[in-house]
Parts: C-alpha cells; structure tokens; sequence
C-alpha cells in the first residue's frame, strides 16, 4: 500500500488516483487502521482518567448518585418486579396489541413494546429507575457548567428527583410519567446546554417535545414552551420550522394512524369527558341557556352527586352512564366537552374556585387522603402488594402472562420493603417546599430579567444565561404541569412529580453568580451620571498647570 509521500513524489498520478476514488478510501482505510490500534489497555487508562477526573472534580456529586442508585435497588428488590396501577393494564394491553387507545396516547405503551422481547417487568422499572437518575445528572450538569453554581449548589438543586421517596415509587410504577418527566427534562436540557441552535439540535428538541406529546396529552405544553422560548430567545426561523416540523410529524402520524383505527382524526377520546368530570361537582343546569335536549342527561341535582369528581367518569353511577354505547366513544366524547364548555361559560367563577383550589392543594404542607383512600394508597410503599384488580382479572392476567412469559406475582420482599416504609415517611419533597421553589425561580426572573434592556440590545439571544431569563423556560413548564390538572380534571399526587425537577432549575438558575450580582446591584444606590462637558472653541486648549500645550478638558 502505498503512503501519502509515494502520492506526493508520483503528483501527476495523483489526478488519476483522484479520479478512481483510491485516495479517500485510502485515506479512510488508514484512520481506521489508526483506531483499530488503540489497545484494551489504552481504552483502561482512558476510562481510569475520565472516573479518576469525574471522581476529583464532582466527588461529592458521585456519592450523592450513588446513595440514590442504591435506594433504587433496594425499592427493585423489595417490590418485585414492579408496582401497578389502574392505567398500567391498558399500557400493558397496547403492548401486547398494538392499537391506539382511546383514553390516553400510546407514547408510553411504545416503550414498554420495544422492551417486550426482554419479557420482564423488572426491566420496565430498571429503565425507569435510570430515567430518575439520568435526570438528576442532567440538572447537576446544567446549573453546575452552563449557570456556574458551586458544587455542592448544584447537588442540592438534584436532591429533590434523586432521594424523593414518591419520585422512586412512581419511577417503579407501571406508569408514563416517569417516562414524560425525563423527555421534558431532557429538552430542557438541550435547549439551556446550547447557546447555537443547529439543525440538528432544533430537530432533536422537536422530536423529544413530540414524544412527549405522545406520552401525555398535557406533552403539548413542552412544544408550546419551547417554542415561545425559541421566539424569545429571536432565534432564527429555519431552526423554529425544524424544530415544529420534528415535533407535529410523529403526531401527525399518530393521529391518521388513530383515524384508520377509529374513523377520526385525533388522538384521544377522552378530553370533553375528563372537562366534564372538572364541572361535574358544581354544574348548574338551570344557569345554562339553550341547552340541548342531547346534554340534558348529564345534569344532575346537587343531593344526588358523587362524592370526587373523578366519580363523574368512572363510577357506574355516572350521569354518563345514562348514554348508550362506549363511554369513551366520538359522540359520548362531543357531547361531554360541549356541556363542559358551556358549564365553564355560564359558571365561570365556580370554575375558577375550583381551579385555584385545586391548584393550591399542590402546595399543602401535609399529604392527605385525596381522591379516595384506594387511588392513595397506590401512591405508597404498602405492607403488602395484590395481583390485578378484580375488575380487570381476566383481560389483565392473559396480557400480563403474555408480556411477562409467565405469571405475574407482585410480591414485598422484607426487610427492603420495610425500608422503603419507613423512608418514604420521611424523605419527600413536601408540597410548601415546592411552592418555595416556583417563588424563588420568579423572583430570580423578576430581578435579573430586564426585558427592555435584551431588546434594546437586538434579544436576549446572547446573554440569556446572564440575563436569567432561561429560568423562563423551566418555570414557566412547572407551573404549566400543574395548573393544567386542576383546569382539565382533577388534582392527583402524581401530577406533582414532574412539575418538580423543573422548579429545581428554575430556582437554581435564580441562584447563578450573574442573578445573585443582579439582585447586588439592585439593592446598591445608584450613583448620580457625570454632565457632559460643554462644547469648547476649537483648537488647542491649555491644561489646568496654566501652560500653552493641549491638556485635558476639566469637567467643572
């Protein structure tokens, strides 16, 4: 094989060789010859630097992810092989047969069919459990290289997702949050990271907001987020048409694949009944004018409601019952979200109560029994674990045997589940705490983001992370997770959880060295602005010693 000085010394073979293709697969052949003599041992001491660096440099960090990896193996050997809740069985069933659900998206049931052929539950959980941990790497990351918090600064803003007792419960739950937690704050992430928008990270973000999308219909708040972002931030056009474009394909794809199945173009049945259940507590039929004969069965006398609002969907004593058909069917769908809207019109301040109240409950010091002690209860590490529900025995076994390739037996295992007790006693983020942390990312917008300073400047583009409108995004995502609820169903405890790794950013990057000099400045009295020296005749002017040469101009 000749070497690149025989092709120097033959040049007028060169063109030739050109021509053929020899010299770039030469060349290439090379490289790789050049990366296939990289030995085992040099790849050892190229692992042993990077721990030894990642050990000297973030030690105190390393031992925090590793105290929070060993709390979730202890939650995987205590519980085997997972935990379920009501919605993991139609996750489950969709794996097993594929098909767009009516109730909720299919983004989560993708997951669990990609990992199918592994025919383990436990799997689902270990993959969630990394999930957890890769979002605390991720937000230690974040406000430690980009905002330059001190170390142990930005291991405390990963505390909350990394040692959250309900965080790990529900990491090893049968269930799509986890899932739309970590897409959310890994697009957070990318977008914070990077101060250029590429083509390829502006496709990467749509395509993580799209999947979240898929995974939650709450997702559509992510692509709104980081599309206002985007136009914020005056990034440039092509990179927001990449971005949307990456995002609304998948769905649109989804949703004509829900067409196919269902005859309609959509992705869900189920968002005029679950607007139903938010009014069903206090709809008042006679404050409702021209309302159809269609929608006169959902009215109901106040004496004769159900306890939760939730009741209004799943209890056979629904008013929704009283309709023919599948409960989450198109014109079952329609005509719940009409009544729902026109209740919302006719009542808009019992709607509003019912909305704050809901909202504020998130911020209650004490977790108490909410909706039912049933639906709580799977929010804990309990004594002991069932097998499917009764409700479902039949459809459920069949399916979990098929995916699982065996009988499925949810188990405690002592003294880990015990463990487990105890410290989800103790260790959980409190719902006031939560609250302390969306005050302190507002009040670090409030004080470092002067808006009519980046626009006189051309945007904030540039300096965003100084400026401290980047705790905007996460904030703003936070708080959006958990009004969207309480506007559209009902509060839930688990509804909490994803809004929290967000508010820890957001109250993080409130912290950063350039919020902290902001607020400095602020509270500093500001010094009185020198006066222009008046306009001299021209020519030379003599210097304060009294002499003939050009000195400076005195400022009286």
């Amino acid at each position: 094989m000749r070497t690149l000085s025989d092709l120097r010394r033959n040049a007028g073979r060169l063109p030739r060789d050109l021509l053929a293709g020899r010299f770039p697969r030469r060349l290439a052949a090379r490289r790789r010859a050049a990366r296939d003599r990289v030995t085992p041992p040099t790849l050892r001491r190229r692992a042993s630097r990077l721990a030894a660096r990642a050990w000297y440099g973030h030690r105190g960090f390393v031992v925090v992810l590793g105290v929070a990896a060993l709390i979730r193996l202890v939650a995987m050997i205590g519980y085997q092989p997972a935990l379920f809740f009501n919605d993991s069985y139609d996750y489950v069933h969709v794996a097993v047969r594929p098909h767009p659900h009516p109730l909720r998206p299919d983004g989560y049931a993708f997951l669990l069919l990609i990992l199918r052929p592994f025919h383990s539950f436990a799997l689902v959980t270990a993959v969630q459990h990394l999930m957890g941990l890769a979002m605390g790497a991720m937000i230690y990351a974040l406000v430690r290289r980009r905002f330059r918090l001190p170390r142990w600064g930005a291991t405390l803003a990963a505390v909350p997702v990394l040692f959250d007792a309900y965080q790990i419960q529900l990491e090893h739950l049968v269930l799509s949050d986890t899932m739309f937690t970590f897409l959310a704050v890994s697009a957070v992430f990318l977008l914070l990271w990077h101060d250029t928008l590429t083509w390829r990270l502006s496709a990467a973000l749509g395509l993580l907001a799209g999947l979240a999308w898929l995974t939650r219909s709450v997702g559509l708040l992510v692509l709104l987020g980081l599309l206002g972002f985007m136009l914020l931030r005056r990034a440039d056009r092509r990179m927001i048409m990449v971005m949307l474009a990456a995002a609304v394909l998948p769905v649109i794809a989804y949703m004509g694949w829900y067409k196919v199945d269902h005859g309609k173009f959509a992705m869900t049945e189920s968002n005029g009944i679950f607007l139903y259940a938010r009014v069903y507590k206090f709809a008042d039929c006679h404050k409702i004018k021209n309302l159809p004969v269609e929608e006169m069965p959902l009215c109901t006398e106040l004496a004769n409601r159900l306890p939760n609002s939730q009741d209004g969907i799943w209890n056979a004593g629904s008013p929704l019952a009283r309709y023919t058909g599948k409960k989450f069917s198109p014109e079952t769908n329609d005509t719940a979200n009409d009544f729902a809207k026109r209740v919302i019109i006719a009542q808009p301040d019992d709607y509003g109560r019912v909305v704050a109240k809901d909202f504020l409950r998130v911020f209650a010091w004490e977790r108490t029994v909410f909706p039912d002690q049933a639906t709580y209860q799977q929010y804990e590490f309990g004594t002991r674990t069932s097998d499917m529900p009764k409700w479902m025995q039949g459809r459920t076994v069949d399916e979990a045997v098929r995916y699982e390739n065996g009988r499925v037996r949810p188990h405690a295992v002592e003294p880990f589940a015990g463990f487990l007790r105890v410290y989800q006693d103790i260790f959980y983020l409190r719902g006031t705490m939560v609250g302390v942390l969306l005050l302190i990312g507002l009040a670090g917008i409030g004080a470092a983001w002067r808006p009519w300073r980046s626009w006189r400047r051309g945007g904030p583009a540039a300096g965003v992370n100084r400026d401290g409108a980047a705790a905007l995004l996460p904030w703003s995502l936070a708080t959006g997770l958990l009004l969207a609820p309480a506007a559209t169903a009902e509060f839930d405890y688990r509804y909490v959880l994803p809004a929290v790794p967000l508010a820890c950013v957001a109250a993080a990057i409130a912290c950063s060295p350039d919020v902290r000099d902001r607020l400095r400045g602020l509270r500093r009295p500001r010094r009185p602005e020198p006066t222009p020296a008046p306009a001299g005749p021209a020519g030379p002017q003599p210097d304060d010693t009294g002499g003939g040469l050009p000195g400076r101009v005195l400022v009286p």
